[in-house]
Order: C-alpha cells, then sequence, then structure tokens
C-alpha cells in the first residue's frame, strides 16, 4: 500500500481508504469481514459517515482490538432520528449525537471530525456563525475528543470558505472522472495545496454510475456545483482507472470508495497491484465534457422524509425499471417500508437536495411505474 501526507495534520494515509456508508444495514458478519480484510490490507482510512446505532455497533466490533491500527473519522451533523439519516447543524443535537458516536464505537476520540455536509451559502453561514458548529468543532479539539477538523461538502464556493477559514485541516468532496470538467475543480484543489489542506476524494466512482457496463449512461453532477453528464462511454471504465484518475488529481491524498463486500473490496484494492497500463485514464477524459442539471446519485441529503420513504433507493429502482423491469426490480420496489404514493409534495426534499433533483416528479414517476398495475 502507498501512504502519503493528509496536509498539515501530518497523518500518513492510505492513498485507497474506505467509505462506509454501504455497509449500512449489513449483517454484523458481513461488516467485520470487510472491516478487517482491508485493515489486514493496509488500509488505514476509514470514513463513519452515519449515527445509526447498528451501523456503529457492527463498527465496533469491526474495530475491536485494531482502533489505533486506523485513522477514523465523524461527522459533526449527521444525526439519525427514527431510523432516518438527518442533517443538522444544531450545536447541541450534534454534541449529543457525537457523544453517543464515540461511546459507541468505544473510543475517546476521532482522528478527524468532519463539519458535515456543507454546500450553499446560508448553510455554511450558519455552520459558522457565533456559538455554531465550527466553534463547537474547535471546542471538541480542545478536549482531546477530535485530533483534527474537516469539511465536507460538493461545491467549490463553500469549500474554497472553508480551507481559507485557517480552522479546516482536510476537505472531502467527490473527485472523479465525471468531475473532470467542473468549473473551478482544478483551482480549488490547488487552494488545498497552497493551505496545506489535506485532501480526502469521495464518490471515485461516482455512485457507481462510472463502472456501469452500458455505453451510454447519464453521469450525476453531484460534485463541486457540476451538473450532470450525459455520456456516451468510448470504452467500459474499471474501478482502478477511476482511482488512477481521482490519486492523480493535485493535492488528492487518499479517496473513500464505498465496499459493500469483500469482492468491491478486491476491486478497489486491485489498484495496489495495478500496471500502469491498467491505470492509464487518458483517453477517457475526452467523454467528460457536457453537463446537465438535475441528476440523482442516491446520496440521501434529501432525508428524512416525512413519509419515511427511501428516497435514493427509490429513485435508483426507478432508474433501473426506466430500462427494463423486471420481476426482481419490481420485489425491490414492494419490499421497501415505504412507497414512492406515500408521498405529500411537501417539497422538503427538494430544498435539501445540493444537485436540483426533481424528486416529487421522480416520486411520480415511479407511482406510475410500480404502482399503475397493482
Amino acid at each position: 500500500m502507498e501512504y502519503r501526507t493528509l496536509g498539515r495534520t501530518g497523518l500518513e494515509v492510505s492513498v485507497v481508504g474506505l467509505g462506509t456508508e454501504y455497509l449500512n444495514g449489513q449483517s454484523r458478519e458481513n461488516v467485520v469481514s470487510v472491516i478487517r480484510e482491508a485493515i489486514d490490507r493496509g488500509v488505514n482510512y476509514i470514513d463513519l459517515v452515519f449515527s445509526f446505532p447498528d451501523y456503529l455497533n457492527n463498527l465496533s466490533e469491526a474495530l475491536r482490538g485494531r482502533r489505533e491500527q486506523v485513522i477514523l473519522t465523524g461527522h459533526l451533523g449527521s444525526t439519525e432520528r427514527n431510523g432516518q439519516y438527518r442533517k443538522t447543524r444544531s450545536p447541541k443535537q450534534s454534541e449529543q449525537a457525537f457523544r453517543e458516536f464515540l461511546a459507541r464505537l468505544d473510543t475517546d476520540y476521532v482522528d478527524i471530525l468532519f463539519l458535515h455536509n456543507c454546500d450553499k451559502q446560508k448553510d455554511y453561514d450558519q455552520l459558522t456563525k457565533p456559538r455554531g458548529q465550527m466553534e463547537l468543532a474547535q471546542r471538541l479539539r480542545q478536549a482531546g475528543q477530535a485530533r483534527f477538523i474537516g469539511f465536507s461538502g460538493h461545491t467549490v464556493s463553500t469549500a474554497l470558505q472553508a480551507i481559507e477559514s485557517g480552522v479546516v485541516d482536510v476537505l472531502m468532496l467527490p473527485v472523479n472522472l465525471a468531475a473532470n470538467a467542473v468549473p473551478g475543480k482544478k483551482d480549488l484543489l490547488k487552494a488545498c495545496v497552497a493551505h496545506n489542506v489535506g485532501v480526502v476524494a469521495m464518490k471515485p466512482f461516482a455512485g457507481g454510475k462510472l463502472l456501469q457496463k452500458q455505453r451510454t449512461v447519464r453521469m450525476s453532477g453531484y460534485q463541486m456545483g457540476g451538473q450532470s453528464l450525459n455520456l456516451k462511454k468510448s470504452a467500459p471504465i474499471t474501478p482502478v482507472q477511476c482511482l488512477a484518475y481521482v490519486l492523480a488529481q493535485v493535492g488528492v491524498c487518499t479517496t473513500v470508495p464505498g465496499c459493500a463486500n469483500l469482492e468491491q473490496l478486491d476491486a478497489a484494492l486491485a489498484y495496489r497491484q495495478a500496471t500502469e497500463a491498467e491505470k492509464d485514464f487518458s483517453s477517457l477524459l475526452a467523454d467528460f465534457q457536457q453537463y446537465v442539471a438535475g441528476e440523482c446519485v442516491y446520496c440521501n441529503h434529501c432525508l428524512p422524509c416525512p413519509e419515511r420513504i427511501d428516497i435514493g433507493q427509490t429513485i435508483r429502482l426507478l432508474e433501473m425499471a426506466q430500462r427494463q423491469l423486471t420481476a426482481e426490480l419490481q420485489a425491490e420496489y414492494e419490499a421497501l417500508p415505504a412507497k414512492a404514493s406515500a408521498c405529500e409534495e411537501c417539497g422538503v426534499c427538494v430544498e435539501r437536495c445540493p444537485f436540483g433533483v426533481e424528486v416529487t416528479a421522480k416520486m411520480r414517476q415511479a407511482v406510475a411505474l410500480f404502482e399503475g398495475a397493482h
């Protein structure tokens, strides 16, 4: 495994880290096997984004006896209510959730505490106001419960303000082939280098869409204010090529592919032994030049839904079924805890979405496709 210095933190991080979003809802056996296999193979940077009790309990078991082998993150403002992800800017709620996070993981600290998912200026202003979350993060650092402060988001404007604040040590944002032409991306990464802010690249596979077998795919423009991309791929894209592109970008120290099982972990860690020919992504760049707005990337930043709809999964199933509605997809839809028909079109999800997705229209489409004949 190759290691890089994470900006001014001085931490040596594995260039391939591990995102754990897709381990939420998995069996304890699977979570333990993925985490421990990753550590055994040199991964030492692990991003923990949720506050769900079962998720944290499973990760705690996976990390038992190995906490000091890893650089662990937490996200201030990522909470849950009634089993649903919920972002909050309340310092009180954030601190309460963070303390429970530490208790469930049986650790006294996180290495990096991220100010969670901030894209819009209004949100940034709330996060940085007096006695807001940024001050809370600084207080937790002073108390030894966080070694360094990070900032996660998708837009150039707020990310740039964060790194120029002098408070933020690490920036986490989407970096992938689909974002190659996003305006301002390269200048932002250069600014991180200038301020000695470490860069963690999330979404290296663009939510898995870069790896789809279809030559024609709709790429989501959720990274750094970019719009979505209508793409005709000139050739299949491999996980190794995706990671090689990400790790070739200025300032990037590590990337955190989400791995739901050992097979996906193997595909990501194939980067370690890949040849230069296998890593070559140069021929792919011409495919990533035009963007369109409004593509869902199933990130669930829109949650919580008052009607308990799993919006990301519903739209994911819809978009697959629009190509071909199979019995398997219908069964997956039927198994959802709340159907799209429960949508009251309150519009809260649309306000939260950082990518301009017309969520209520997607819900109507799902009702027509999955429930129209039922």
